[in-house]
């Protein structure tokens, strides 16, 4: 249990600090994740905004509210990424993304047409099967 309190407490703490966890290392990671986690904020207060708009008449409250929320949602997103856990965790995965060997240009481009040739292939299967069934049901009777 001392143990559960001291890691509360230390992300808690985290959430506090002004320095910036190992600030040169896995920046595209977390600048990346911050962008899906601002985001992410944004685009539910924005919702909040127009939900308050419908139901609420006091401006102060229908742009004021959303507006503390998204400044506090963007706060949040901003440490959250230099947690040390997870900071170490985006330090990481920048690191083996950096080691993958990425497929050339035309083999992206051969994978993509085999997989969308396949696509409309098993496209065309499914068609079939729903024309012989349509059919085959409509001549014994079971569909009009």
């Amino acid at each position: 249990m001392a143990k559960e309190q001291t890691m509360s407490g230390s992300v808690l703490q985290e959430f506090f600090q002004r320095g910036v966890y190992k600030r040169n290392q896995g920046r595209a990671s977390r600048q990346v994740t911050f962008g899906a986690l601002a985001l992410g904020v944004s685009i539910g207060t924005w919702r909040l905004k127009d939900t308050l708009m419908a139901r609420v008449d006091d401006p102060a409250i229908i742009f004021g509210v959303p507006g503390l929320l998204l400044l506090l949602g963007i706060w949040v997103s901003y440490r959250a990424v230099n947690i040390t856990r997870f900071a170490d965790f985006l330090i990481a995965v920048e690191a083996e993304m950096y080691k993958v060997t990425w497929p050339t240009r035309v083999e992206l481009v051969r994978s993509s047409m085999v997989v969308m040739v396949v696509i409309f292939f098993l496209a065309l299967v499914l068609a079939l099967y729903d024309l012989f069934w349509r059919v085959f049901l409509s001549f014994i009777g079971v569909v009009s």
